[in-house]
């Protein structure tokens, strides 16, 4: 007679076999789980973004701000995630994903009320601000749980890519419906019996239709924070003190920086994500511009622009689920990453070549959509794929490290990108400058730096020959050191 799983104290099954031995019901059910909260922490952190993504900037303005105050807030923001990636990076690795999860949850909630219901711009700045600290906060802990708790379930090889697949998609499409959501409910509330008027006069003016979807994602915030505080337990750390904080993040930043100078596919993950981040910051430089040439309009413009961002997110989470699919397709992660960015840069050259005119019939529409799609689709796919090479190379201690340098990579070479693209003419050389930025981002993958070891799995580094040793050995030295997914 099988017995049943032995389960934790807050129900997530126990593995029955030592982590890396076996592939007990134990194993897999814990596995589904954590691949379950891993997913719903993605949806639930990024679905309030999408709710303030639509309405934000037309908030701001219709609060008084004029256009350059509002990118002094957005510069504000950005130069936040800039200053603070790397030194919460290493934070999550001293004192635990969860707590700084949580941190983050709370500052996020708080800067959507303020930009809700704030009209002050000094205000408004601190919300931006409290918004950078939250992005950079949760950068890289989530994922670092969710890795943590596969190898600690079932050993280091474990498969990475299903997990952090669906974690991608789960965040596409949330980005998705909240953008869509976003859009939607203030235009639903001024042309349903003048509930915009009067959800306005009834409160002063404090409460615009444009602030609903932005006061729905704080409440969106304070789910996800309770979810986080139930749900990602982790093993017991060590007590910390805020001395032992302050000399254990420096050493983690220090150890995130070095990780590419030693360790070539590190090396290549960082730059692929720098030319990611520059495709990225171009699309979203460039594409409200060709959208308004397309409709002729600027309100046409922003609501085909509006679609063409919802469908891009799809496309990034179809992308992402077919992550594991390519990886199988192709051999290899790394051949997957260079197909994916190899589709990608294809987007890239389909909107430069169509730039040159300024059609607006239905083939121009669909080439452009085609090639938008493109980009986000190739992106996806290759994401995944990326970071689990990323995580097979990484130790426990810097894995929130290291993916905080790939953020600040990203992001700062698509600061850069956006200066030099935005000094450029209209027309396909901003198109295709950043395409072959991309393309030189998908030729890093054309050979494989490390060979898998035979005891490896498909993207395990290379490395002596591992001396042969007892099963109770392993079964051992598993059980001792390999953490637990629970308390």
């Amino acid at each position: 007679m099988s017995r049943a799983p032995k389960r934790g104290g807050d129900g997530v099954p126990k593995p029955t076999a030592a982590p890396g031995t076996g592939s007990g019901a134990g194993t897999e059910a814990a596995l589904r789980v954590a691949r379950r909260r891993y997913v719903t922490v993605c949806a639930l952190f990024w679905l309030p973004p999408g709710l303030a993504m639509a309405p934000l900037v037309l908030l701001f303005t219709e609060r008084g701000m004029a256009l350059t105050a509002v990118a002094g807030f957005f510069a504000a923001h950005s130069l936040t995630v800039a200053a603070l990636e790397l030194p919460t990076g290493g934070l999550s690795d001293t004192l635990g994903r969860r707590p700084v999860l949580a941190v983050a949850g709370a500052l996020n909630a708080i800067a959507l009320v303020i930009h809700g219901l704030a009209g002050t711009a000094w205000v408004l700045v601190l919300g931006m601000v409290l918004m950078g600290a939250a992005r950079a906060l949760a950068s890289g802990p989530a994922e670092a749980w969710y890795v943590d708790s596969v190898q600690a379930a079932a050993g280091p090889d474990a498969d990475l890519r299903t997990g952090l697949a669906r974690g991608s998609s789960a965040t596409a499409a949330a980005l998705a419906v909240g953008i869509v959501l976003g859009g939607a409910v203030p235009w639903l509330l001024d042309r349903t019996a003048g509930l915009g008027a009067l959800l306005t006069k009834s409160t002063s003016g404090l409460v615009l239709p444009l602030s609903v979807p932005v006061l729905m994602g704080a409440a969106v915030e304070i789910v996800f924070l309770c979810y986080v505080l139930s749900a990602l337990r982790e093993p017991p750390r060590p007590p910390v003190t805020s001395r032992s904080v302050l000399r254990g993040v420096p050493g983690a930043v220090l150890s995130g920086v070095r990780l590419g100078g030693r360790d070539a596919t590190v090396r290549r993950v960082l730059l692929t994500a720098a030319a990611a981040g520059s495709a990225v910051a171009a699309l979203e430089l460039l594409m409200p511009g060709r959208a308004v040439t397309l409709t002729g309009a600027p309100e046409s413009g922003a609501l085909l622009f509006a679609a063409l961002a919802c469908g891009g997110f799809v496309c990034s989470g179809v992308g992402s689920h077919l992550a594991p699919f390519l990886a199988r397709l192709t051999g290899s992660g790394e051949r997957a990453v260079l197909a994916g960015l190899g589709t990608g840069t294809a987007g890239l050259l389909l909107l430069g070549v169509t730039a040159t005119g300024t059609q607006r019939d239905p083939v121009s529409f669909a080439l452009v959509a085609a090639g938008f799609g493109l980009v986000y689709l190739g992106l996806g796919a290759a994401g995944p794929n990326e970071n689990e090479l990323l995580h097979r190379q990484v130790p426990g201690d810097a894995r929130a490290t290291a993916l905080s340098v790939q953020s600040l990579a990203q992001q700062s070479v698509g600061a850069v990108t956006g200066v030099v693209v935005g000094a450029l003419d209209p027309g396909p050389w901003p198109w295709l400058l950043t395409a072959a930025v991309l393309l030189t981002g998908a030729l890093l993958w054309t050979r494989r730096g490390d060979r898998p070891s035979t005891a490896g799995g498909p993207d395990r580094p290379a490395g002596p020959p591992e001396a042969p040793q007892s099963q109770e050995r392993r079964e051992t030295s598993a059980a001792t050191t390999a953490p637990t997914v629970e308390t």
